[in-house]
């Protein structure tokens, strides 16, 4: 970590914003440098001073920095990559929080120059809010944060991101990208769609009659279109595959429920709560649940 000497981010929003007021919070000597493309975003991040330095240049952004972590959409990375290549100096550590991971490795691969180490990083924090104003220093205490590698990733790098993300307040898991999107598309990915698919299903009279219950299921269905069909376009695979398997339970419920067989329809929501009830114990001891 002695090596960090100036951390940019790409993008300035929720999570973009709160990585730079974190590392503000609990690294000194570190400078924070924040990239947007958007004047009104530059102008509210400067407004809150999430970072030390708000930018307008992307190269200039990152032409001095030791860590670049990309806080854009997914799809943007490729571009990005592009754009940043020639102006990140050599032994650069560069890292993301996006939410799927074998497409990004792909572009790392393809674009960065040998001398620039990538890494994935996915830390499972946010909410439903997008936007810098949103910005919290604390967003990734507790919060697990999943760092991708391949055979050539550097082990150096690896390291460092590992110290910094635990620093941050995170618990740190390393996999590969391919086990990243497969798990991935099951708890994260597949929940946000049933969540979009729950609401679209409701009439919206109805819907005014929807207590905390509907509330909480639909919650993550608000999350910003654009960052989730980035998402879903780049792990469609997995998350299609996900969905047959949901349709199954679905339709196993169906016919259950048509059948009028009570023991049936008790015994399989008695797994989902058995199931569940072991989750929430889970995370409870490893305190990721308070």
């Amino acid at each position: 970590m002695e090596r960090l000497k100036q951390i940019t981010v790409i993008g300035t929003g929720l999570l973009g914003g709160s990585i730079t007021l974190a590392v503000l919070r609990c690294f000194s000597g570190i400078k924070t440098v924040a990239y947007s493309h958007r004047p009104v975003t530059r102008r509210k991040a400067r407004q809150l001073a999430v970072a030390d330095e708000i930018v307008d240049d992307i190269c200039r952004g990152v032409s001095c920095a030791d860590l670049v972590i990309l806080a854009a959409p997914v799809c943007t990375f490729e571009k990005i990559f592009s754009q940043i290549a020639p102006a990140l100096p050599a032994g650069c550590i560069v890292t993301d929080v996006g939410s799927t991971k074998v497409l990004p490795h792909r572009w790392a691969a393809k674009i960065l120059p040998p001398a620039i180490h990538y890494v994935g990083s996915h830390p499972i924090a946010g909410s439903e809010q997008r936007g810098v104003e949103f910005s919290r220093d604390d967003l990734f205490y507790k919060a697990l944060c999943i760092l991708t590698t391949t055979k050539t990733t550097n082990r150096r790098s690896l390291q460092i991101l590992k110290e910094f993300w635990s620093a941050l307040g995170c618990f740190v898991k390393v996999m590969s990208p391919v086990e990243h999107d497969r798990i991935f598309a099951d708890v994260s990915h597949l929940p946000h769609i049933t969540a979009a698919a729950l609401v679209n299903a409701s009439n919206v009279e109805d819907l005014k009659f929807a207590g905390k219950g509907f509330m909480d299921s639909s919650r993550i269905a608000s999350g910003p279109a654009n960052i989730c069909a980035d998402v879903l376009l780049t792990n469609a695979k997995n998350i299609s595959r996900g969905i047959d398997r949901l349709t199954k339970e679905l339709a196993k419920l169906k016919k259950t429920i048509r059948s009028g067989n009570r023991k049936k329809i008790e015994k399989l929501l008695a797994s989902a709560r058995t199931k569940r009830s072991a989750l929430v114990k889970y995370k409870m001891t490893r305190k990721e649940l308070i």
